[in-house]
């Protein structure tokens, strides 16, 4: 994936995941792209997926910022990755199956928010801390999803080589829970449900 993306081998690559829909990255790409600012430095590469047609939406949010864009190949560019800030959503299940390091983020508008506040819901957002029922991996969402929260989230993972391996652990393991024999257990729940 680095050879396809054309990134170093050596350097540390931190994809941006902004979401897929206009309203998604008007609300997010901001802080992604500002934390990605911040935690520039020597050795460090950034790549964000854009989905094709919305390159035009986030070109002129980058002002500077050292970020390849590349059409579609989320995929691509969490194979790649040392580390990812990735939008709530099957996003954070796919970087979790990828075994990679994240940290969730998620801005809407303020009247949604207020909505989806008070139905006092999990506490969790991310599908992986969902699926563990725990906080996995960090969520920085509505006004904790700031360029220097994110930035400061994604630093600590970056020095701590050992909670990156205990990640990478449980991500083991919730893949493990995932992969289940689908059709034998629909065929089975069929043949029950028929008296077979």
């Amino acid at each position: 994936s680095r050879e396809a993306l054309k990134l170093p081998e050596g350097d540390t690559v931190i994809a941006l995941l902004p979401g897929s829909r206009k309203s998604e990255i008007s609300y997010i790409a901001p802080a992604l792209i500002g934390a990605a600012k911040l935690l520039a430095k020597p050795g460090r590469r950034f790549v964000m997926p854009v989905v094709p047609g919305l390159r035009g939406l986030i070109e002129p949010m980058l002002d500077g910022a050292d970020i390849q864009l590349i059409d579609g190949q989320s995929h691509a560019a969490l194979a790649a990755c040392d580390l990812t800030l990735v939008a709530s959503g099957t996003a954070t299940l796919e970087a979790a199956l990828f075994k990679r390091p994240m940290v969730i983020a998620y801005r809407m508008n303020a009247l949604n928010w207020w909505r989806m506040k008070g139905k006092g819901l999990l506490p969790w957002v991310g599908l992986p801390n969902i699926l563990a029922r725990e906080f996995l991996v960090p969520e920085l969402i509505q006004h904790a999803c700031t360029p220097e929260r994110l930035a400061a989230e994604a630093e600590a993972l970056l020095a701590d080589a050992p909670r990156r391996a205990a990640l990478h652990g449980r991500f083991v393991q919730l893949h493990e829970l995932l992969r289940q024999d689908t059709a034998q257990r629909a065929s089975d729940a069929i043949a029950t449900l028929i008296g077979a």
